[in-house]
């Protein structure tokens, strides 16, 4: 077996691979010349610096792994890999305690105000009456996003006596309470906290999660940090904020562009800022090379890894038969993830007909997992860690079984129950993922690109007035489809349309008579 390390990786994890593997160090090779080279190999190893792209990738003949030692892979084409049935492996273990660690460097840098202090004594100064500081001791500390990173900075801040607050809306108030923090809304979180650190990935839903209206709730003294990802925060109304006094002060770890050229928010002594550092130790950079090599050799020896991103692990002939509900499964959970609120209690599947003695239905369930969980975490959840992480959030997840398949050869059905409301779908597969029932109401819905499902009462105009507030936003309805029991009743519409939906349209259809809810989903 060959392995080629086109990026520079702690040498520890190449003299593993050399026990097992002919191991080539090429780390700076060109992208040609990898394009030339990739189809003599079986495993690729990169960090940030090596593009895997579709060229790449289709040029590895022989290629079975691609590893990144680190987090994101944001410079692999996982979808070409999937294609080519080609493993994407990471190391999201690999950088938690190093970026809890920044997390809370930059903390105690803006308290004792250590960063413009140690400026001005170098520039010829003493000033120590300018920099009064503050303790962390009995301060509140507010964390967005209770994944691996958010669960290291629980375990520090402890350490400063510092209350905490969660908001996470995929973690239940008894998960965490078993952790000795309290989990509330984000509001109440910027309303109490002293120090708000961020740790949630950028989605479409993160994106400026914190913005004016989130910064005029805070404390006028309360810090911000973000060693998260750029585009969390809205540094427009970050820099209003803290050129006016109204937060305390903030550290950005990232930027929404880096590097932050003519940034105004540089000119600011309340802001600290770091060069997308919070990965870049020693340690970190160790413990991912041993992880990814670590997995490569396990695959070599015919073993499952752990963090394979893309694929389930099983064998060739299981995978054919599992495939199709694979894809109805990542499909399923995706359509869950978007079309519920609120904190997950129970999570409840029942395989029907033909699928309820097919082998390995758990894989099924770990992949909805996935699609629920992945949109909402930093760290990738993948077939393996899906059961163990969804425990961690107090999640439960049950699995049944049932002959009767209501005409279809197989049916899942999949009921998400939250602390604010119920959710149930069957999907089933013929030719084509489809969504067969939502909510108990029959439909015939491919899940692909945009849809508006909204629940409204059965009443004459209703269906009308829908279409036209679309329509006044410039949104074109595709197909539509309604589902209900009796006249007059409640009753669901499933909507596929050609242009993205805004929430604020969104907003608008729940506000109309009549309509109960609604909801946008993106496949």
């Amino acid at each position: 077996m060959k392995v080629i390390i086109a990026d520079s990786i702690n040498e520890k994890g190449i003299s593993d691979l050399k026990e097992v593997a002919e191991v080539t160090v090429a780390t700076s090779i060109t992208p040609e010349e990898l394009v030339e080279v990739i189809k003599e190999y079986d495993a690729i190893v990169v960090r940030s610096r090596t593009k895997v792209t579709r060229e790449v990738i289709e040029a590895g003949s022989k290629l079975k792994v691609i590893a990144r030692a680190g987090v994101g892979v944001d410079n692999v084409d996982v979808q070409a890999a999937t294609e080519k049935g080609i493993m994407v492996i990471n190391a999201p273990e690999s950088t938690s305690i190093t970026v809890a660690e920044h997390s809370m460097g930059l903390m105690m840098s803006l308290a004792r105000k250590i960063s413009i202090a140690d400026k001005s004594v170098k520039s010829g100064q003493w000033e120590k009456s300018k920099f009064m500081g503050i303790e962390l001791n009995n301060k509140t500390l507010g964390i967005v996003g209770m994944g691996r990173i958010g669960s290291q900075v629980v375990i520090r801040a402890k350490a400063f006596n510092m209350e905490i607050l969660v908001y996470d809306p995929y973690i239940s108030k008894e998960a965490g309470a078993e952790m000795g923090v309290s989990v509330v809304d984000l509001e109440t979180l910027l309303k109490e906290s002293d120090v708000i650190t961020i740790h949630v990935p950028l989605t479409p839903e993160t994106r400026h999660l914190i913005s004016t209206r989130e910064m005029e709730i805070m404390k006028n003294t309360a810090f911000i940090i973000n060693c998260a990802r750029g585009g969390i925060v809205d540094e427009d109304a970050l820099y209003y904020a803290l050129k006016n006094d109204i937060i305390g002060g903030a550290a950005l770890d990232v930027f929404e562009s880096e590097p932050p050229q003519e940034s105004p928010l540089l000119e600011l002594d309340n802001l600290l800022a770091t060069p997308h550092i919070g990965a870049s130790t020693a340690e970190a950079q160790r413990d991912a090379a041993l992880i990814v090599a670590n997995e490569i050799i396990t695959v070599f020896q015919g073993g499952s890894p752990r963090n394979v991103l893309n694929m389930p692990v099983m064998d060739s002939k299981n995978f054919k038969i599992m495939k199709p509900y694979l894809d109805l499964s990542e499909k399923m959970g995706s359509f869950m993830e978007q079309a519920t609120s609120g904190n997950i209690k129970n999570m409840d599947v029942t395989y029907c007909g033909e699928l309820s003695e097919m082998p390995q239905q758990d894989i099924l369930t770990r992949t909805m997992l996935q699609g629920i969980l992945n949109p909402i975490l930093t760290e990738p959840v993948n077939l393996v860690n899906a059961p163990s992480i969804a425990q961690n959030r107090g999640i439960i997840v049950t699995e049944g079984k049932r002959c009767e398949s209501e005409g279809y050869k197989c049916i899942i059905k999949l009921e998400i129950k939250t602390d604010k409301d119920e959710f149930s779908l069957d999907g089933t597969y013929v030719d084509e993922p489809k969504i067969i029932k939502i909510n108990n109401y029959w439909v015939d819905v491919k899940p692909e690109g945009t849809m508006v499902i909204a629940k409204y009462q059965d009443l004459p105009g209703t269906i009308g007035a829908i279409g036209t507030k679309l329509g006044e936003h410039e949104i074109n309805i595709a197909t539509m489809q309604v589902g209900r029991k009796e006249v007059g009743g409640e009753a669901i519409m499933v909507l596929k349309v050609d242009q993205s939906v805004p929430q604020s349209v969104i907003d608008e259809v729940k506000k109309m008579d009549h309509v109960e809810d609604a909801v946008a989903l993106e496949f």
